[in-house]
């Protein structure tokens, strides 16, 4: 992509996102703290409805190549938003993500693919979606995930294996250095809302099945390794003190360091990028060449963050019982 472009893609991203900020001023689009919440004033909601905004004016500078996926990452964002204004019924919610799930599913073209293989990637895209959605909770973290992500992606798609369009990549990159921008901020001025977080969720897996479908390797999840442990061992550990998983909670451990240890913000979300960052890199540049290596690597990390958070957190927070 020529670098002019990509500065008028910027430029013209970074006046509509100001834009929405006053359209959510005006209809009070607010994010109200609540004992749930990690922050403590009223912040704008769905500033990261510019992800979904720069892919879906992306045919208009690069064609239609991926209307179906367009179509369902309308659909999906489409139910987010308006939940982000107005609470929505969960069945409303889930009809409108297998539409958007099914759509991508068809660009894709699973539906080919046995009905098993199937069902497995529509367990594991609309499981995806929800844990970065919870994952959303402190100021940077889904910015920052987000661009290591895609920026790995990146790498992949232009020196390993074209599985993509660069162009579609990089559009999305620059979206989110936008509310990075306004969000990456020790006091930020907007917050992505579900519209953001489902709406980078679903771009993601969107990229991630292709580059798997490409090379016909499943490693490449582990893209999204560090997100998966924390969200797998919350959702366990919640399960052992017999909570119901659906319920909103603080119980992730980013949460447990910005708001009981009282870590920055800032400082957890950019660990949690660089940690994913080093684990890519050692998927990116020992995947070709050993994938038993890659694998024992990663059980290490796995091992490492279990120990960190049974280390930092305790058993008896973790599990719930008490010292007599």
């Amino acid at each position: 992509m020529h670098p002019t472009l990509i500065i008028g893609i910027f430029v013209i991203l970074f006046l509509v996102e100001l834009l929405y900020f006053k359209l959510a001023d005006r209809f009070n689009i607010i994010d109200q703290p609540n004992h749930r919440s990690s922050h403590s004033v009223v912040v704008l909601r769905g500033g990261g409805i510019i992800f979904v905004i720069a892919l879906l004016i992306y045919p208009l500078y690069f064609g239609l190549e991926y209307i179906y996926f367009l179509s369902g990452l309308a659909a999906i964002t489409f139910i987010s938003f308006m939940d982000d204004i107005k609470p929505i019924s969960n069945k409303l919610r889930l009809i409108f993500h297998l539409v958007g799930v099914a759509c991508m599913f068809y660009q894709l073209t699973l539906f080919n693919l046995p009905i098993y293989w199937i069902l497995l990637a529509l367990i594991l895209v609309i499981g995806t979606i929800n844990a970065i959605n919870f994952m959303d909770g402190i100021n940077g973290i889904t910015g920052a995930y987000a661009l290591i992500t895609l920026c790995s992606l990146l790498y992949i798609n232009t020196v390993q294996i074209e599985f993509i369009d660069s162009s579609f990549l990089i559009t999305s990159i620059i979206s989110v250095i936008v509310f990075n921008i306004f969000n990456f901020r020790v006091k930020a001025k907007c917050f992505a809302g579900d519209v953001g977080s489902v709406g980078i969720a679903f771009i993601i897996m969107f990229l991630l099945l292709s580059l798997i479908i490409k090379t016909q390797n499943l490693v490449y999840l582990l893209l999204l390794l560090l997100y998966g442990l924390d969200a797998v061992s919350t959702i366990f550990f919640r399960l052992v003190r017999r909570e119901n998983i659906f319920d909103a909670h603080r119980s992730h451990f980013y949460q447990y360091l910005a708001n009981e240890r009282k870590v920055p913000h800032l400082i957890v979300s950019s660990i949690y990028a660089m940690i994913q960052l080093l684990i890519n890199v050692v998927i990116i540049c020992y995947l070709p060449k050993s994938m038993s290596a890659v694998l024992v690597a990663l059980a290490l990390c796995t091992i490492i963050f279990i120990i960190i958070r049974f280390s930092t957190e305790g058993s008896n927070r973790l599990f719930g019982t008490k010292i007599a």
